[in-house]
């Protein structure tokens, strides 16, 4: 009896029900960035891309642009993106999750030099050279080889 009373408090005052409803939130607001960058998939690569257009990208000017029409203010440049909100390991990235590699030619291994934007079953979208605004495959190849770390901003 005591445990229906109290279960059917919880259910009508909505307590306990917050984490759910944040996490659908964040979820649905992750999915929405993604449809969002999917409608730029070609757009032209270009290094140093200014944040003021979408002629083209570079793959941080991508993302501080997708992110900044739901309300997340990322900074300007990867190596400063991989620092802001809160690490989450590659077994439990969710989409919208920001995913950092160490390729190209100012690649060590170690530094940060990509950004992109995990889209969930493996995939992220991002881009860089041709074919410009992409979907890659996470685990294989040179995102698989080159992966650093991760980031929720959501």
């Amino acid at each position: 009896m005591c445990t229906t009373i109290g279960l059917s408090t919880l259910m009508a005052t909505g307590a306990g029900t917050a984490p759910v409803a944040a996490a659908s939130a964040t979820a649905s607001t992750g999915q929405s960035i993604i449809n969002l960058g999917k409608k730029y998939l070609g757009t032209r690569y270009q290094f140093g891309a200014s944040t003021s257009t979408t002629k083209y990208f570079d793959c941080s000017s991508f993302t501080k642009y997708i992110f900044a029409k739901y309300g997340v203010d990322l900074p300007r440049t990867s190596v400063a993106q991989s620092k802001v909100g809160k690490a989450v390991s590659k077994a439990d990235l969710r989409v919208g999750d920001l995913v950092f590699f160490s390729s190209g030619s100012r690649a060590n291994g170690k530094n940060v030099t990509h950004v992109a934007v995990y889209a969930g079953d493996g995939k992220i979208l991002h881009t860089y050279g041709s074919p410009g605004v992409t979907v890659s495959n996470l685990n294989s190849g040179n995102w698989k080889k080159t992966y650093l770390k991760a980031r929720r901003v959501l």
